[in-house]
């Protein structure tokens, strides 16, 4: 049997908790919901937005849970500390303590979960890999990914996320990352942040974490790039630059995309790697160059790196392609429905541009772009060109902001506005046809993944 994560004691030790009647002594996984338990696991407490994990303690103890981490209610199964949440960071501290793993964290506007992606497949062709799932970056998602990092990683790669300023800061100082990478600065969460250069300073919090010594890895393809170099020599770290920037130490040249796959030439001084990646768009190759520079850094050897990079492909809601039906004349779905933002949505737009539909129409379904604040409605308007130059037969727009684009955009393109997925859902779905590409691209809060859903549902065959 493997390892365990923690034994009984090393929990207490750590959260400085009170055990009640707790028979198993190792603790093997650690989850926040009481759906989702496995053997010898620990359920942590915590109180979201929507739920209060104490609601649900019972369930996870009868599903399995060994322990229940808790700060209140009484009973056997239960350790309880003054804060749930603090203990799951007191847990993700003692991981983070005991570790010899070299740690990656990485934070940006855009691109964060594919840098991550990226990374971890070319760690795992050399090592134990630990890395974050899905999206938990935040204040809860960090602690608990970093927590459940086995001791016996020999790498480990952390999202990094914020809305606000000083978010980002706690998470790097939990995590102490040897390298920071920040993807790009691009108009998010402008809403909470006011301004580019607030969020390039809040994205740059990442420098203080990093461990003396350590690297950041910047991509230089944006305005705020010297605020960025200048931060991070203020913090006193080194520094490597990559992105289509002439003189960045990775530079991007001869970028192509062809089908699903993309193709480039990356110059590191005199060395020249021939990268490919199974996912279309410029902006997924300045990731995986990120992942690439990373390897370098940390000894693992090009040929392994390039190999990895290869073999990757487009995570759910972030460009995944999916062919529905016959192979003849399928329905292409791109499922871009997880974010977005102007940098993202401008770059989705862009390879739906190269997408042909010999066979049908190509029918573009956009939603809100939020948290942008008071620039919101002049952002949304700011898309037209990039949406007519995407070659879109059809635009579907969703969301109260997209009311902006739809009187931006000429009356032979546009096609409709709705307030909400729910109400556009009918007639999109009519809309579209075996032979057809659609893009559906907005941000996570919009609920266009429940479009996406239905468009497999009906065009799926079975």
């Amino acid at each position: 049997m493997t390892q365990p994560l923690y034994t009984l004691d090393a929990v207490l030790t750590a959260t400085g908790g009170r055990a009640d009647g707790i028979k198993a002594d190792a603790i093997r996984s650690i989850s926040i919901d009481s759906r989702e338990i496995g053997p010898d696991a620990l359920f942590v407490a915590i109180k979201g937005d929507r739920f209060d994990g104490h609601d649900f303690v019972e369930t996870a103890l009868a599903n399995g849970a060994a322990a229940a981490l808790v700060s209140r209610g009484t009973g056997a199964g239960r350790i309880t500390v003054p804060d749930a949440l603090e203990g799951l960071v007191d847990l993700a501290r003692a991981a983070r303590a005991r570790s010899r793993a070299l740690i990656v964290g990485v934070t940006g506007s855009v691109g964060k979960t594919t840098t991550k992606e990226a990374l971890r497949i070319v760690f795992e062709a050399s090592g134990e890999t630990h890395a974050s799932i899905k999206s938990f970056n935040n204040h809860w998602g960090v602690p608990l990914m970093l927590a459940r990092m086995p001791e016996t990683a020999q790498f480990g790669v952390f999202e990094m996320g914020m809305n606000a300023p000083n978010e980002i800061r706690p998470l790097s100082q939990l995590v102490r990352p040897h390298i920071g990478i920040i993807t790009t600065i691009a108009p998010a969460h402008l809403e909470k942040l006011g301004s580019i250069e607030a969020i390039a300073r809040a994205k740059a919090e990442i420098f203080e974490g990093i461990e003396p010594g350590g690297t950041a890895v910047i991509n230089a393809d944006h305005p705020q790039i010297d605020l960025l170099l200048e931060l991070a020599r203020t913090a006193g770290i080194n520094v490597v630059t990559f992105g289509f920037a002439r003189g960045t130490d990775w530079q991007i040249l001869d970028a192509e995309t062809a089908g699903d796959r993309s193709f480039a030439t990356v110059l590191n001084g005199d060395v020249s790697h021939a990268l490919t990646i199974g996912v279309a768009g410029r902006h997924m190759l300045s990731n995986a160059t990120a992942a690439l520079a990373v390897a370098s850094l940390v000894g693992v050897a090009p040929e392994i790196a390039l190999r990895a990079l290869a073999g990757f492909g487009p995570q759910p809601g972030r460009g995944q392609r999916i062919h529905l039906g016959s192979k003849d004349k399928p329905l292409l779905l791109i499922d871009e429905s997880y974010n977005a933002n102007t940098a993202s949505m401008t770059a989705a737009l862009d390879v739906f541009g190269s997408v042909s539909a010999p066979d049908g129409k190509k029918v573009v379904v956009l939603g809100d772009m939020l948290e942008l604040g008071e620039a919101g409605p002049a952002l949304h308007a700011g898309l037209a060109d990039t949406v007519r130059s995407s070659g879109a037969d059809q635009v579907y727009l969703v969301g109260a902001n997209m009311a902006r684009l739809a009187e931006a955009l000429p009356k032979t393109l546009f096609s409709r506005h709705f307030t909400s997925v729910e109400q556009a859902m009918p007639e999109l779905l009519a809309a579209l046809a075996y032979g057809d590409a659609v893009m559906v691209k907005g941000s996570n809060g919009v609920g266009l993944s429940r479009l996406v859903a239905a468009i497999k549902d009906k065009f799926e065959q079975r």
